[in-house]
């Protein structure tokens, strides 16, 4: 039986309006999606990608988000 692994997506929303998730305990495992039904499909989709050529690597610990102003 395959053990579940659970990962922090970060949700954001584009210029066009489009919403864009990131995956960062993954290595460059990012998707889109015109709505949010959507994009959880495609994240999920990503993720089993992203972990069929993950190297064995142990998962980052998510420690918070900021936005700054510049």
């Amino acid at each position: 039986m395959k053990t579940q692994r659970k990962f922090t997506v970060v949700i954001e929303r584009d210029e066009e309006g489009y919403y864009v998730a990131t995956v960062p305990a993954l290595r460059g495992c990012h998707t889109q999606g015109k709505t949010l039904d959507s994009l959880m499909k495609r994240v999920r989709e990503a993720i089993e990608l992203c972990l069929d050529v993950e190297d064995a690597a142990p998962p980052l610990e998510l420690v918070g988000i900021q936005q700054i102003s510049v």
